[in-house]
């Protein structure tokens, strides 16, 4: 017959089986077994995200060097209590670096991404199809300043150059609306070349190196390989230039972010002292190229091309682009939002039901946040040197668009109409380009004494950039004032409508 344990007996049993839990799991533990289990230590001593829903942020990105703010000072791309935001906020931050946007967006859709990547310009596009989600757009992370390029071959130097020629470029993405913006800016509209669609920008570079196309909207470093692999072709244009077309954003359901308000805004904070910390110190940068080393895989020389090739923003700059602050006349995000969904839409590539930019915007964490130090700061118009004489006349147009702006005989005053068709026609333009040279030239019909109409050209010209000077707050230096008077007819003036054409003004973005 069986007999019972005693207490005693079944104590020293439960002791026996605790113990030997203890040494085999010992064990285990220092043989390396349980590494794949328990063991999310990364090569750069970081501890990964188990990828559990609340143990870390996680923010999809792509191989690219404007979120280099956020992923300095996570002090690496995975989550770890070595990172500052650990250390000064307690949250945890994981990077995931998904190239293939489609795959990165259904993750979004799917819970398993909370912060997603884009870029404001192409985001009318995509937004519709994320209505169900309700994407609110969190804060801005750079600026494109090179990293997005048109390569050209031999014998096309200029926008009006590229009428009807075959141009590589991935649609609907920022490579497409650099683009658009870019024909604009030279007189032209998509009707006007050949679009030869491509899955990404490293195939537009592909199609380019082939011969297959006359340009492409490349990325950078694509941009140099294909000034290699093209005898005499040339970056026609870049967002060095072209500074304020192209914005990442980062997004979340607006879900989400209302029941996080506190860790992003403690994400917003720290990722922008970490801009911040990167723009003011070359031994920072030096820190950042060597985390998007390793984090991105690539080499260290295209690490630090791609932090260069952008403007990492500031707390500053957010303020301006989410419209907080009234007295800033650049870029913000609801008119470069508001300018690509019209674009878009005219092209059929964004519904007309795209909501607004004020549906979107979500503007809780910028203005949660008080960064007042100087590096902190917005940045600041770029410094132009005078230029004038000969030097300003021979200086080369990268687009020229010509613009008619009706004067009363003899009088060089802007109207009130005249002001508007400069605003609609130019300013948009100006501001976008706000790092390249404007040249402003006056022109006339051949009616009259040819001395007075250059100098009365002049004056029109000159009138033109005041005007932008004044109203829209751009820097004198930058504009190039030139009369031409009768000397350079578009069209016969043996005709009114010809005279018509030729009683215009020119704006010219400059090469340096």
């Amino acid at each position: 017959m069986a007999r019972r344990l005693t207490t005693f007996s079944k104590f020293l049993i439960t002791v026996a089986i605790v113990g030997a839990a203890y040494l085999g799991f010992r064990y285990l533990m220092s043989s390396g077994a349980l590494d794949s289990v328990v063991d999310n230590t990364a090569s750069d001593g970081s501890t990964r995200s188990t990828g559990k829903a609340g143990d870390a942020i996680r923010i999809a990105v792509v191989t690219w060097g404007g979120y280099a703010g956020g992923q300095y000072f996570n002090e690496g791309f995975h989550a770890s209590e070595k990172s500052r935001f650990y250390k000064d906020y307690g949250i945890k931050v994981d990077f995931k670096v998904l190239d293939d946007v489609d795959a990165s967006l259904a993750a979004w859709k799917n819970g398993e991404i909370d912060v997603h990547w884009y870029t404001i310009d192409a985001f009318p596009t995509i937004v519709s199809g994320l209505k169900d989600f309700d994407p609110v757009v969190l804060w801005q992370a750079d600026w494109s300043r090179g990293g997005d390029a048109v390569v050209a071959r031999r014998g096309i130097s200029s926008v009006g150059d590229l009428k009807g020629k075959k141009i590589a470029v991935a649609e609907l993405t920022p490579s497409h609306s650099f683009l658009l913006w870019l024909l604009d800016a030279g007189g032209l509209t998509p009707k006007d070349v050949q679009i030869v669609p491509q899955s990404s920008a490293p195939n537009a570079a592909e199609a380019f190196k082939s011969g297959n196309v006359d340009a492409a909207v490349v990325w950078s470093p694509d941009d140099e390989a294909c000034l290699r692999a093209v005898p005499g072709s040339r970056v026609l244009e870049s967002t060095r230039s072209a500074s304020n077309i192209i914005a990442d954003v980062f997004f979340a359901k607006r879900e989400y972010a209302e029941k996080n308000r506190d860790k992003l805004q403690k994400l917003y904070e720290g990722w922008m002292k970490g801009a911040a910390e990167i723009n003011a110190s070359e031994a920072n940068k030096a820190k950042a190229v060597k985390i998007l080393t390793e984090g991105l895989g690539i080499p260290e020389e295209d690490a630090r091309m791609a932090i260069n090739n952008v403007r990492l923003v500031t707390h500053g700059d957010n303020v301006n682009f989410f419209g907080l602050n009234p007295d800033f006349k650049g870029v913000n995000g609801n008119s470069l939002y508001l300018r690509m969904t019209n674009e878009y839409q005219k092209l059929g590539y964004a519904e007309s039901s795209t909501p607004t930019w004020r549906t979107i915007a979500y503007p809780y964490f910028v203005q949660s946040t008080n960064l007042s130090d100087a590096a902190n700061d917005a940045e600041q118009q770029k410094v132009f040197v005078k230029v004038s004489g000969e030097e300003a006349k021979e200086k080369e147009a990268i687009a020229t668009k010509r613009v008619s702006i009706s004067f009363r005989s003899g009088e060089f005053a802007l109207d009130e109409n005249a002001k508007y068709i400069i605003d609609r026609e130019f300013v948009d333009i100006a501001k976008a380009f706000g790092n390249a040279r404007i040249r402003i030239e006056g022109n006339t019909d051949d009616v009259g004494n040819r001395a007075s109409n250059v100098a009365l050209s002049q004056k029109r010209a000159q009138a033109v950039a005041d005007y932008l000077v004044r109203e829209h707050s751009m820097t004198p230096n930058r504009f190039i004032v030139i009369g031409n008077g009768p000397d350079k007819p578009v069209a016969s003036n043996a005709t009114s409508d010809g005279k018509a054409k030729n009683r215009r003004t020119d704006f010219e973005l400059i090469r340096e």
